[in-house]
């Protein structure tokens, strides 16, 4: 008697879904999302309603980022046992902001054919509309929720030479624009809230405007903020006092930012630039030479 062969691995595709509106879905993603043994997304409910839509039978398995460790694993079995799977996010493509990077990377791992399935993606589609002529610009995905750690991250983005691109929550987005005119200034900026749904919003202006509109307008539905970048002013001063006084009088940093910062450019304690910089920013003078 003969050992049954075992089956070829299957496909892993990663398949970018509408961010709103249902017709920007490509004819090969809808395609393969007909043809796939299994279909892993982020929400099951929110990902029933696009395949009832377009009247795609497989089975769903929820794949959320709180669950990823565990059904990464589960979902690489039934590759390797054959079947082909379609990750899929709530909207737009999965693995940036969202879950599938551990999935992905197990999958390389493991020699499973990974496919992409490129189409929506709430970064490109702002930044398509942002009407920026800088070509190159930094993804930071979602800002820290913790105030600290939110100003750390402004504070060490205060010099990048690209516009900075950010997703946040409506609940959020107030704060992240205070925290960036607190650290960076009255910069230009831009958003793109509720993209390709029916509420669709694109606003640019500096930053102080996008904080007061966002102050009085009830802000449903996430944004894609982009900053751009402030004038490049290179710090004055050959030692630690003559750049702190330099950083007191050009930049909107507080002294613990630019404690944080010139420790960091230094490679100084913190503690012995945050104790020279308290005499600094209380003591007016000019340096001494």
């Amino acid at each position: 008697m003969t050992e049954k062969k075992a089956s070829s691995p299957g496909t892993l595709y990663v398949a970018a879904t509408p961010l709103g509106n249902l017709e920007d879905i490509t004819l090969r993603c809808l395609r393969v999302l007909g043809e796939v043994d299994l279909i892993a997304a982020e929400d099951t409910r929110h990902t029933r309603k696009l395949l009832t839509h377009f009247q795609i039978p497989p089975p769903l398995i929820s794949y959320y980022r709180e669950k990823e460790a565990i059904r990464a694993p589960q979902l690489i079995k039934r590759l390797l046992g054959g079947e082909s799977i379609a990750l899929v996010s709530d909207a737009g493509t999965p693995g940036i902001s969202d879950p599938g990077a551990v999935l992905v990377a197990l999958a390389h791992a493991s020699n499973i054919r990974v496919v992409p399935l490129p189409g929506p993606s709430a970064v490109t589609t702002a930044l398509s509309v942002a009407g920026l002529v800088n070509p190159h610009f930094l993804f930071l995905g979602f800002a820290p929720s913790k105030k600290s750690q939110r100003k750390a991250l402004l504070t060490s983005l205060v010099d990048a030479p690209w516009p900075l691109v950010f997703y946040e929550s409506p609940r959020r987005i107030e704060a992240l624009l205070a925290d960036i005119m607190n650290t960076m200034g009255d910069r230009n900026g831009f958003w793109g809230r509720e993209l390709t749904k029916s509420y669709e919003e694109l606003k640019k202006g500096p930053i102080s405007s996008l904080l007061e509109h966002a102050s009085r307008t009830n802000n449903r539905g996430e944004f894609v903020l982009v900053i751009e970048p402030g004038e490049s002013v290179k710090a004055e001063g050959e030692n630690l006092s003559e750049l702190l006084h330099w950083y007191r009088d050009n930049t909107f940093l507080s002294l613990k930012d630019v404690s944080r910062k010139l420790a960091g450019d230094l490679g100084l304690s913190r503690s012995q630039v945050y104790q020279k910089a308290l005499d600094v920013y209380k003591n007016k003078t000019e340096p001494q030479n």
